[in-house]
């Protein structure tokens, strides 16, 4: 092998999941947990609450018929209930379904029949329409619990049973219920998560309670420096998948922080003040957002603002990437933490200590800038496979180009073709019903990630590419993608964009612009249609050819974007150009563009 590293093994507190619930339940009792809207205000749940809720709906489950290792499916967006649900089904044995409420009928058919879910837990009425005409046509499915009435008016082939109505009654013993659930073992299944993947039918990955339990309690360390007590968590990245499923929900668990749900990501600024957490788990994306619109907000402020703002850029700059400052730069430091930073601090409620990055490759760029102004985003890097989270930059001593160390308890080896190979309890089962893609990915018990990367001298992880999302030109070169889409996406013009060129002479491009740089464009230019009306414009192609130039300039000559189109709309997850996790279907997108792009090569 090329290169290995190790981190000795993270100690087991806990035995499962569900046992850390309850003895973090038992130990802080009537203390606020759970947060969320309704009405306008903010409506807190103590942890003592949420216990009784949790036993209550396991009396529920069980009641139905639901044993152990039975898979129940979870359909809603983040709110207590879907805590709530999660523990109960594994407190009643289930095995829970995390799912995403982007999917439609035939996505949750899917799901239904590889899972063989005979249970599901839904919340809105919109989403039980779509979840109960897939479950009607399944025959393991036999019940499905709704907290809204999707008042249909003839039955269906299952019963439907209302929330409320299932959770009323005489509280259970919490107690008696977390002592029986002694017997629970690290090595039990605890979910099925199903990967959006960028090509092919969802595959679910088994988690078991040792693997997010490593996670969390790896993550202990991490979080030390920063300070483990009186922490909030702001979740909104969506708990059906395995980053906020297990950094956003258990960790905060194993941590006793309190969470805050966010109403959804166009209050999510608001939200941000009002619950002023101190650790988020974000994508980068979501920060590529700020990025533009901080910047656009800040063009609107006085020549004396702007300029601060800049210095402040500049200077926190260079603390970001270690180098040294003289003292007229320090002593501006000082006077910038204490006016440009913390205006910027108090728009992420004033108190954040970490904003952890995963899902998708940060550009240091991004990283850099936001450092720069006091707010410490670390990179860090996983998969669903891995449950998830593989390594994360330490606090204090972040590295934007890499991905950190490795999490106690992981061991890590780079093979011969560059891939990185894992192995520890954090490894999933393997994919459900399929053995020999699970195979094919556990080999002696490493997991081949399909990423390629290597360990600088300081043991941090630096990712160069992903197998699978390498271009290989004509003469043979290797080009990765994702570096040049995120470089093209950070210009103010553009909000998206596809490389494409595998066995071609050079890279092209398929461009999405930004919706708010385009609607200004076409106001200053008095033009009117959308970007599919637009796109043989020669004045807006001549716009977006500069940003891409200016890319360019950065790039080597083989990374350069020579050519490119616009696409009709933007990718996203309803047109299924996009995953769940905001990457692009690469397959699909190209099919769908593939003779607009291969005229680029002729043109």
């Amino acid at each position: 092998m090329a290169g290995e590293s190790t981190q000795t093994q993270a100690m087991g507190r806990w035995n499962s999941l569900t046992a850390m619930f309850f003895e973090q339940a038992a130990t802080y009792g009537k203390r606020p947990f759970l947060h969320h809207k309704s009405g306008g205000d903010w409506q807190s749940l103590s942890w003592t609450e949420v216990a009784e809720k949790v036993a209550r709906l396991t009396r529920a489950l069980r009641r139905i018929g639901v044993q152990k290792g039975d898979r129940v499916l979870i359909v809603s967006e983040n709110r207590p209930e879907w805590l709530i649900a999660d523990f109960a089904v594994m407190a009643a044995g289930g095995v829970s379904v995390p799912t995403y409420t982007t999917y439609t009928s035939r996505d949750y058919a899917h799901i239904l029949g590889d899972s063989g879910a005979k249970v599901g837990i839904v919340s809105t009425r919109a989403l039980a329409l779509k979840v109960l005409r897939a479950g009607h046509e399944s025959d393991e499915f036999t019940d499905a619990i709704v907290m809204e009435d999707p008042k249909f008016s003839q039955s269906l082939n299952l019963t439907i049973h209302h929330y409320d109505q299932i959770m009323a009654g005489d509280t259970p013993d919490v107690a008696a219920l977390q002592s029986e659930l002694k017997d629970q073992m690290r090595s039990d299944l605890a979910c099925i998560i199903y990967t959006s993947g960028t090509g092919g039918a969802p595959k679910g990955v088994m988690l078991h309670h040792g693997a997010m339990l490593s996670n969390v309690e790896a993550a202990h360390s991490v979080l030390e420096p920063i300070g483990m007590k009186n922490n909030s968590f702001l979740s909104f990245l969506p708990l059906s998948h395995a980053y906020e499923h297990t950094a956003g929900q258990f960790l905060a668990v194993s941590i006793a922080a309190d969470i805050w749900y966010a109403e959804n990501l166009d209050k999510l600024a608001s939200n941000m003040a009002e619950a002023s957490p101190t650790i988020m788990v974000v994508v980068p994306r979501l920060f590529e957002m700020l990025r533009t619109r901080l910047m656009r907000q800040i063009e609107k402020e006085s020549a004396l603002k702007r300029s601060l703002f800049e210095r402040c850029l500049r200077i926190g700059g260079k603390v970001s990437r270690g180098e040294d400052l003289s003292l007229w730069e320090k002593l501006q430091l000082m006077f910038l933490n204490a006016t440009v930073k913390k205006q910027v601090k108090k728009r992420f409620g004033g108190r954040v200590k970490a904003l952890v990055s995963g899902g998708a490759p940060l550009s240091p760029d991004l990283g850099h800038f936001f450092a720069a102004l006091g707010l410490p985003l670390l990179q860090g890097y996983g998969q669903t496979e891995s449950a998830p989270i593989i390594s994360v930059n330490p606090p204090g001593a972040p590295k934007m180009h890499t991905v950190g160390k490795l999490l106690d308890g992981v061991e890590c080896k780079i093979a011969d073709d560059g891939e990185i190979l894992v192995r520890g309890e954090l490894v999933m089962q393997g994919y459900w019903n399929l053995p020999g893609a699970t195979q094919k990915t556990i080999v002696d018990g490493w997991l081949h990630t399909g990423d390629v990367g290597r360990f600088d001298r300081d043991g941090y992880l630096e990712i160069t590419d992903r197998k699978k999302d390498i271009i290989v030109n004509d003469k043979g070169d290797n080009v990765s993608p994702q570096r040049i889409e995120g470089l093209l996406a950070l210009e103010e013009e553009i909000a998206q964009a596809m490389i494409y060129g595998d066995s071609k002479p050079h890279l092209v491009g398929l461009i999405v612009p930004d919706a708010e740089w385009f609607a200004a464009w076409k106001r200053q230019r008095g033009k009117t249609g959308d970007l599919k009306e637009l796109t043989g414009d020669p004045e807006l192609k001549k716009a977006i050819d500069q940003a891409v130039s200016r890319v360019n300039q950065r790039l080597s000559n083989l990374e350069k974007v020579r050519k490119f189109v616009f696409a009709d709309e933007a990718f996203s997850i309803d047109n299924e150009q996009m995953t769940p996790t905001l990457k692009v279907r690469r397959h699909v997108v190209s099919g769908l563009y593939h003779d607009r792009l291969e005229s680029l090569y002729r043109n």
